[in-house]
């Protein structure tokens, strides 16, 4: 764990103090804030509501279903069952960009919400038509963007980051695979129940 974390230090390193650009650095705020994310889930459910029509009100409740999983996991277990204080404030040198409480690192609950509402955007979405595969690409590189801009910001390890898209992809498939259980097992069965008694 020792030399696991030591790796997660040097690459947080790298990625905070050498590997950064002065002028991206405004944009690296404007990712990491909570804000924006809200905006752009909501641009995105509009295009889900268009694209499937009545359907689309069940993708976004499944979407804020596994994106409250994803952050109930990431907040309310991991951050304080692992305790781990923030390299903004456990290192020395770091470029912080944005103000942050102490509160703790990991899990990156920015990666893991971006994480879940990717991954359930991936299930619906990346086998329809070239609308819907470029809607998928671009909220997985949003996603994407939004985890490195943690570490870029300095309030999180790669290792948090890490761990968080972990966390919001797992928490996606999770809701998924309940969904599809209920509607095999629960509702369909109803619905043909109710197709043969209206036959019979």
């Amino acid at each position: 764990m020792a030399l696991i974390e030591q790796a997660d230090v040097w690459l947080f390193r790298l990625l905070n103090l050498n590997l950064v650009y002065p002028a991206a650095d405004d944009l690296m705020v404007f990712l990491t804030d909570g804000l924006l994310s809200w905006y752009v889930f909501l641009l995105a459910a509009l295009f889900i509501s268009i694209r499937k029509g009545k359907n689309g009100f069940l993708l976004i409740l499944l979407a804020l279903l596994s994106i409250g999983l994803a952050d109930f996991t990431a907040s309310g277990i991991l951050k304080p069952f692992v305790q781990r204080v923030r390299p903004c404030f456990a290192l020395d040198h770091v470029r912080l960009l944005v103000s942050q409480p102490r509160s703790y690192s990991f899990a990156s609950s920015h990666a893991a919400n971006s994480a879940a509402f990717a991954a359930i955007t991936w299930i619906f979405f990346h086998r329809g038509k070239l609308v819907e595969k470029l809607f998928t690409g671009v909220m997985i590189l949003f996603a994407l963007a939004v985890s490195y801009s943690r570490v870029y910001v300095g309030v999180h390890y790669p290792g948090d980051v890490l761990a968080g898209m972990v966390v919001g992809v797992c928490s996606a498939i999770l809701v998924y695979l309940l969904f599809s259980w209920i509607l095999k097992n629960v509702i369909q069965p109803r619905q043909m129940r109710k197709e043969s008694c209206g036959y019979g």
